[in-house]
């Protein structure tokens, strides 16, 4: 197979790579050599009919310590269109030869064991990463922090798992070291895992980081909800009137503060009495957004502030009651003053918002996961978390099967066991050339 693996032409350069046993063939056809392993040589290359393609570097990467864990060949051309064209027909025309699909030379790397099934969706985050907090935690997935502390885990419960069955089938025999409270150390070291599984749980999951953190602003109407989100995304996003009930839907808009990915949302405005129909339904919506926020942004009175664990309360149009004492008052019990047309707290705001998003995301070096991963190591920990004293933890039996049910749990994160459903789902989001 074969695909251009760099970016779209026109470009300084195109890399097309070639996969497969038909990768030496494609050098010896176009190239009329194939050049020393893991060196870039120059040549000229031809069609198969010897007409002139490019004046190229070529790759040779003999399989299998390669990234397919295949042979391994790669183009280094102009990146002109008619260039990058040109050679991939010239490579369609070889016998044997065809254009990879979307996530195929990945795909292969998983199949062909250069890559576990968590790095390669650390991977395709990673493609996907558009701010800086996400190539951070994409990077890391796909460097392989989960994975070795999968592995780890593996490990450990491979040793519990061997001490049930030293005991169950061979105590009787001389050269098999068996102990006493074979049960209760099987629980104990059980427990140590599955703590360690729950603080994993406990971590921000990666969706967070991918999606964005949800921050909504709410208020009574005319609070200046919709100035303030137009002046955070620098646009017209929302309307502004002095009519009160203008926003009748969630509006939301993704914005990157210092790297982390939030989704920003202005919602309609809180009243209880004065709303049609339609604005109830606007204020029911609203509602259900403060209460599935990470972050909320008040803009009403201190003393009518939604119950919610992070919240950052704003004394907004500060440009239209400064003077007022009784406004004055309100505003001293907020966290900061604001107008959003004057731009007065902006700034301010601005890091309150970021300060208060980091501590929502995994500290520096810390490992996250996704929710299929999450849900796996959950699965894992319910299987090993066994009551001590209970009937169940002096049956070694039952503590054998529960290792091993828990031990392929956490199989289906690295992909070795139950994963075939969501193959096609996973490479399909690599683009073709990966």
């Amino acid at each position: 197979m074969f695909a251009l693996s760099s970016g779209s032409p026109p470009a300084a350069i195109g890399v097309v790579r070639v996969s497969g046993p038909r990768a030496r063939e494609a050098l010896e056809a176009l190239a009329g050599r194939v050049p020393a392993p893991r060196y870039a040589s120059l040549a000229e290359l031809r069609d198969p009919k010897g007409a002139p393609l490019d004046r190229a570097l070529l790759l040779w990467f003999p399989g299998p310590r390669t990234a397919t864990g295949e042979d391994l060949a790669e183009f280094h051309l102009h990146g002109g269109r008619a260039v990058v064209a040109a050679l991939e027909a010239a490579l369609a025309a070889i016998p044997g030869l065809r254009r990879a699909e979307a996530g195929e030379f990945t795909r292969r790397a998983f199949l062909n064991g250069r890559i576990d099934l968590a790095e390669a969706e650390g991977l395709a985050d990673l493609l996907a990463a558009e701010t800086e907090s996400q190539r951070i935690q994409a990077l890391g997935m796909a460097s392989g922090h989960v994975s070795r502390a999968v592995a780890k885990w593996q490990e450990r419960l491979l040793e519990l798992m061997a001490g049930a069955e030293a005991e169950l089938n061979f105590a009787d025999e001389d050269d098999v070291d068996v102990y006493e409270g074979a049960a209760r150390r099987v629980v104990e070291g059980m427990a140590e895992v599955s703590a360690e599984l729950l603080e994993w749980l406990a971590r921000p999951a990666a969706e967070v980081i991918a999606e964005g953190l949800s921050v909504v602003i709410a208020g009574p109407p005319n609070a200046g909800k919709s100035t303030l989100i137009n002046a955070l995304v620098q646009r017209e996003l929302a309307i502004v009137s002095p009519v009160a009930g203008t926003t009748r839907d969630v509006i939301e808009t993704p914005l990157a503060l210092d790297g982390i990915a939030m989704r920003f949302s202005d919602t309609a405005g809180l009243r209880g009495e004065g709303a049609d129909s339609i604005e109830a339904i606007g204020i029911e919506r609203a509602q259900a957004a403060i209460s599935a926020a990470d972050i909320l942004l008040w803009l009403g009175p201190p003393g009518a502030v939604p119950v919610h664990p992070r919240t950052i309360l704003i004394a907004a149009q500060s440009d239209r009651w400064r003077g007022d004492a009784a406004r004055e008052a309100e505003a001293a019990r907020c966290d900061l003053i604001l107008s959003a047309a004057t731009g007065e707290g902006m700034d301010k705001l601005h890091r309150y918002i970021v300060e208060m998003a980091r501590t929502l995301l995994p500290r520096e070096g810390e490992a996250v996961l996704r929710a299929r991963q999450r849900a796996a190591l959950a699965e894992a920990q319910r299987w090993l978390s066994v009551e001590a004293g209970s009937r169940e933890a002096d049956d070694l039996i039952l503590l054998a099967e529960r290792l091993r049910l828990g031990a392929a749990a956490l199989d289906r994160i690295t992909g070795r066991a139950g994963v075939e459903e969501m193959l096609d789902a996973l490479f399909g989001r690599f683009c073709i050339g990966k």
